[in-house]
């Protein structure tokens, strides 16, 4: 019996050509669409400060070095209190108590312990954000030694996203539109939207201080709060009539 090779660009046409009939042996015509995504911004200044320090206290021993750093955190917390900080907004973030080691020959260390570091680190939510670094001379002047980090946010994002969502989908038919008119086509209605990814989080900004004076060295800037969204347009013909 004699074979017959068909080329394979034949054979895909072929079951493309199957695959485009519909059950009643109609041909299935593709959605004409545009599928474009659109990204909105809102620059926002930061009314919310979020401070993370404490106090860590060395001595020879480890009961020496707890009694030292809780003395001086009843200070620090009686500072935040004075400087109107609710309770609420004061967390415990880090308590440890570290042994010190002597150092050994050739940068190793010996298995002596030669005293102890306490560290108790508080979270403090600042909501007047003008006012941190007020805060945070406070808390130096009672006898923070390490502030870990700052970060920046805004208390209600709501407003300030739905804006950045109304500029996401305006950006988003701009393109379409755009888009419909270099191909000679008119766009229709909206078939279908969603938001395509999750809004911007706050960016700390790192900072570390052993004195007080810190009220004129911080600058809070501003936070990019962003919105995506992916939409689908219809394509009519130029009559105007809907998808064909």
């Amino acid at each position: 019996m004699r074979r017959i090779a068909l080329p394979f660009a034949l054979i895909l046409g072929l079951a493309g050509a199957a695959v485009a009939q519909d059950v009643s042996g109609g041909a299935q015509q593709l959605p004409r669409e545009i599928i474009v995504t659109g990204q909105g911004v809102a620059d926002v200044v930061p009314d919310t400060a979020i401070v993370t320090a404490g106090v860590e206290s060395q001595a020879d021993t480890a009961a020496a070095a707890l009694e030292a750093n809780a003395g001086a955190m009843r200070d620090v917390l009686a500072a935040l209190e004075a400087a109107e900080i609710e309770a609420r907004d004061i967390q415990t973030s880090n308590l440890a108590l570290t042994p010190v080691y002597r150092p050994g020959e050739n940068g190793a260390w010996s298995a002596e312990v030669i005293g102890y570091i306490a560290r108790n680190m508080v979270t403090v939510r600042v909501r007047e954000v003008a006012h941190v670094g007020d805060v945070l001379d406070s808390m130096s002047e009672a006898g923070i030694n390490r502030i870990d980090s700052i970060s920046f946010s805004v208390a209600e994002t709501r407003p300030h996203l739905d804006a950045a969502r109304r500029d996401a989908v305006a950006d988003a038919r701009a393109k379409a539109e755009l888009l419909a008119e270099a191909a000679g086509v008119r766009l229709g209605k909206v078939v279908n939207i969603r938001e395509t990814q999750p809004v911007d989080q706050p960016f700390p900004m790192m900072v570390r201080a052993e004195a007080a004076g810190m009220g004129g060295a911080i600058s809070e800037g501003s936070i990019e709060l962003s919105a995506m969204v992916e939409i689908v347009f219809e394509i009519e013909d130029q009559r105007g009539g809907g998808t064909e």
